[in-house]
């Protein structure tokens, strides 16, 4: 009988998804260490899947704690953008279907921007509802970043295609016809917020890369407006844009100097 090479046995590993399936048995008996690393590593896969899972499962506890008091549309609601020196502040809203079902799903800031770009797909082809609002620099340096983040949220509420019966809000406290949930670290804990959390950041950043096009000096596309070195050298050299938040240091410092 011909003995099967680490490579076929590899590809055989990558269809298997239950544990008791009988190749896992025979290949235990198996002593090459090519065998027994790559049946290490299935088995390191299959409990990183599981923790997953179970992630996400805990993700859905407030969504749960709602259903079950007979509210159907849920909306998280999150928002980015509230630290830079350019750009707008973004908020997202998003009701997502009872049935969704995405393992990995966590705050934006966690996740790798092609997780991000993977999982913003993923959200807006199958939610109920998605909204993105975003309110620039002028009008945040008008009323200022804590009101145009609230302003920036209603907004994406407002012009949600469905109308949610509760809200669960990353932290910030909202004034609406809704019922509200303020949660602390809200992007970790409910799958709602974590998904409106990724919406709003994919949105923000394609805005910043497209502006970077615009104004190439500001490495817009890799600080996506934060203050880095890089950012606040070029302001030093070249000056301001249009999209920079006058009201934020040290842009406020650098103009009450002039």
């Amino acid at each position: 009988m011909k003995v099967q090479t680490i490579a076929e046995i590899e590809q055989q590993l990558n269809g298997i998804k239950a544990e008791n399936d009988p190749l896992l048995q025979k290949l235990k008996q198996d002593e090459r260490k090519g065998v027994q690393h790559l049946l290490h590593k299935w088995y390191r896969k299959l409990e990183q899947e599981r923790q997953l899972e179970e992630k996400f499962l805990e993700m859905n506890v407030f969504e749960n704690k709602w259903r079950a008091q007979g509210y159907k549309s849920i909306a998280g609601v999150d928002e980015v953008g509230r630290g830079p020196l350019a750009g707008p502040v973004v908020a997202a809203a998003v009701i997502l279907p009872k049935d969704f079902y995405l393992p990995g799903i966590d705050d934006s800031k966690k996740l790798s921007e092609k997780k991000r770009n993977e999982y913003d797909e993923i959200i807006r082809r199958e939610a109920v509802a998605v909204n993105v609002a975003m309110i620039d620099a002028p009008e945040v340096d008008s009323i200022n970043i804590y009101e145009a983040t609230k302003k920036a949220m209603k907004a994406a509420i407002a012009s949600l295609a469905s109308n949610p019966e509760v809200l669960l809000v990353d932290a910030m406290k909202l004034e609406t016809p809704y019922i509200v949930e303020s949660i602390i670290k809200g992007d970790a804990k409910s799958v709602s917020i974590a998904a409106a959390s990724i919406v709003a950041k994919v949105a923000r950043d394609s805005l910043m890369i497209k502006l970077s096009a615009e104004f190439p000096e500001y490495g817009f596309e890799r600080n996506m407006g934060y203050g880095t070195k890089e950012h606040i050298l070029a302001i030093q050299k070249h000056g301001l844009t249009p999209y920079h938040r006058m009201s934020f240091a040290p842009i406020k410092d650098m103009l009450i100097g002039q």
